[in-house]
Order: structure tokens, then sequence, then C-alpha cells
């Protein structure tokens, strides 16, 4: 066994598992400095409170990232992804008989003193069932092309559920992250232009259905956030205040910041500064400086996530890693673009640095999971190599 675990550690992508670790501490020295004052204030609770938790939850993603490199090869994903995908479609729909709401929104399952969001853990098992489901069909050789859009149809049946909730953030994320697996299929490319008739026709039956039910995919609140141009021209305005006073963080921050914990604009000033809103508290304190870094070693990151990508030798781990990338590209790039209003906001939170438990957890473990597509790759080249001697 001490083998083995000599042989997975010296296999890892250690620039990745380095940028995992700075990026989980770095998020947990901001939840404790954007949080501090809000704990008191507003959740009245402990200072710490936010913090311990969060570092509650990083220590649990970790020691189950662990478990995954060291127990579970990406062959035996086949064992359990799918009853993962039937559970998470069985959860999805409870949430409005069982489900808490926050924030206008039923998406979390209470366990405890934890909540529980299936819609973050919908993201990485699709991503999962589509390596599985997509490496079968290629082993299989299988040519019909409809057979391919299965995991199309389970993610949109997984959206429509979320926008029930509703979660616009979290159907945007999965609907992209499904429909790039989807394009990057061998086989789908070489039969993109069916593919274009098939998705082309759903698309006018879908817009059809709903303008003869008069329904609409969002509602008054979500609607509302397509005003996002100008926030601090409506500053007394729910489309405005948040984002302006992230602007204001960012203007004060200057070139290198006022100071680790010096931030004003966490005094209630930004409402949700230890989750969506964390990055305009970092560059407040830690300056444009601070900002570009955190920016700069993301981007490295998703380039070592796509070059691991890249090796993997067959689909599965393949679609693995690429899936870990999209899932944490779109988080990054939403995030971001929503707090300099580029983009309507949508509250999705910025990976490895925002406070959440679900969002933390599958964060990381999909880290982990690139990991293992590492670790696979290279003894597999090293097999092959001792063969060929």
């Amino acid at each position: 066994m001490k083998q083995i675990i000599r042989r997975i550690y010296s296999n890892m992508d250690f620039p990745l598992l380095i940028l995992t670790i700075i990026y989980s501490v770095l998020g947990l020295i901001m939840v404790y400095s954007s949080s501090a004052v809000s704990s008191v204030i507003r959740y009245d609770v402990p200072t710490y409170y936010f913090f311990i938790r969060q570092a509650a939850f990083v220590i649990v993603s970790f020691l189950v990232g662990l478990l995954l490199i060291v127990l579970f090869p990406t062959r035996d994903y086949k064992k359990f992804v799918y009853l993962a995908t039937v559970i998470i479609i069985v959860m999805l729909p409870l949430l409005f008989v069982k489900g808490k709401m926050t924030n206008s929104a039923i998406s979390w399952f209470e366990i405890g003193p934890f909540k529980l969001q299936p819609s973050e853990f919908a993201k990485t098992i699709l991503i999962a069932f589509s390596a599985v489901y997509y490496f079968d069909l290629s082993k299989k050789k299988v040519k019909n092309i409809y057979a391919y859009f299965v995991p199309l149809a389970v993610g949109a049946l997984v959206v429509g559920l979320v926008l029930m909730q509703p979660d616009l953030g979290s159907a945007v994320i999965i609907t992209a992250i499904v429909f790039l697996i989807f394009i990057s299929i061998p086989m789908v490319q070489k039969n993109i232009m069916r593919v274009i008739k098939v998705i082309a026709i759903a698309g006018i039956i879908g817009v059809l259905a709903l303008l003869y039910t008069g329904q609409s995919i969002l509602n008054s609140m979500q609607l509302s956030r397509f005003n996002f141009q100008k926030p601090c021209t409506r500053y007394t305005e729910p489309t405005g205040y948040q984002v302006c006073n992230g602007f204001i963080a960012i203007n004060n921050g200057g070139i290198f910041g006022v100071g680790l914990g010096n931030s004003t604009q966490k005094y209630m000033y930004v409402p949700e500064s230890h989750t969506d809103f964390i990055f305009p508290i970092i560059v407040e304190e830690l300056g444009l400086v601070g900002g570009v870094l955190v920016i700069l070693g993301y981007v490295y990151m998703l380039y070592r996530i796509l070059k691991i990508a890249k090796q993997s030798e067959n689909l599965r781990c393949s679609i693995l890693a690429y899936g870990a990338f999209w899932y944490l590209t779109l988080h990054i790039l939403i995030n971001l673009l929503g707090i300099l209003a580029l983009i309507p906001l949508t509250g999705v939170p910025l990976p490895l640095l925002s406070y959440g438990g679900s969002f933390t957890v599958n964060a990381i473990c999909m880290l982990f999971v690139v990991q293992r597509v590492n670790i696979e790759n290279k003894i597999n080249k090293q097999n092959r190599e001792i063969k060929a001697l």
C-alpha cells in the first residue's frame, strides 16, 4: 500500500497541487477578513464563525480528494456515476418539499448546522456522467449520432429543475458545461450538420412551447438583473447598490491596497462580501497587484488542467479534465464579469476563495479528479516505456 501511495504521490501535478493549497489558504484568510464584521452585525455570530466553517469544508474536501486519487481510479467511476445522476435528479425536485429558501431561492437542504446545495453537485456529477457515457459509446464504436444526445437530455432536465428554484447562475453553468463537453466529442464533430439541425429543431419546439403556454424562463427578479450597466447611477436600487459598492472597494484598494483586514466596504456596504463579492474585498485590501496576481494564478491553474486534458490517453479522462477546466473557467468568468458589470450579476462564487460548503467541496474534489487523471496518464506512459525496453 505504501508503494502504491508513493507512486501516486510522485505522479501528481505539483504546480496544480501547490496552487490548490495556496488558493484554499488565501480563501480562508479572506473569508475571515471579509466576514468578521458582518458575522457580528448581520448574522449575530462570532467573528470567526464563517472562517471555522470554511476551514472545515476545506479539510473535508482535501480528505475526500485524497481518497479519490488513492482509492478510485477513473475506470471505477462507472460503478456509481449512473446512480449518482439518478439521485441528483430526485433531489432537485425534492427541494420544493424539503428545501430551505435563502435569498428568494429554494436551493438548499438543511442538514443539521450545514446546508447542502444539490445544483453544485449536479455540475460535477454531470461531468463524470458525460465522461463515463461518452467513453462507453466510443469504446463500443457507436455511430448512431442520436445516442450522443443523452447527456444533453439529462442536462436539460437538470437545468429545468434548477431554473425552477430559481438559480440562473447554476443553470447557465450546467448548460455551458454539458454543451461544451458535447461539442468536443469526435463523433459529434464528424456529424456537426446533423447535430445543428437537431438542436435547432429542439430550440424551435422549446420557444413555441413557451409562447403557447405564455410562460417565461426568467422571473421578474432575474429579468431585472439584465439592467446591469452603469450600476452607480442606480446606487439606491437593488440592481446597482451591491455592484457599485464593489467598484468603490476596488477603487479604494489602489495599487497596493489598504492592508489586510482594513477594508471599509466590508462594513455592510457589500452585503455578500465573503461569498460572491469576495474579489472586490481582496482588491481593496491587497490592491490591484493582489487582484492581478489572483487572476494570473487562476490562468496558470487552468493552463495546467488543460495540459493534463490534452495529454489524456482516453476519452473518459479527457472529458473529466476538460469538464473541470470549464467548471472552474465558467465560475471565474461569470463571477468577475458580473462584479465588473460587464454581464448580469448571477450570484456565482469564486473558486477556492468564496465561502460556501457545497461549492468548496465540489471545486476541490474536481481538482483532485484532475490529479487522478494526471496520475493515470503518467503511470500508463511509464508502463509503456517499461514494455518497450
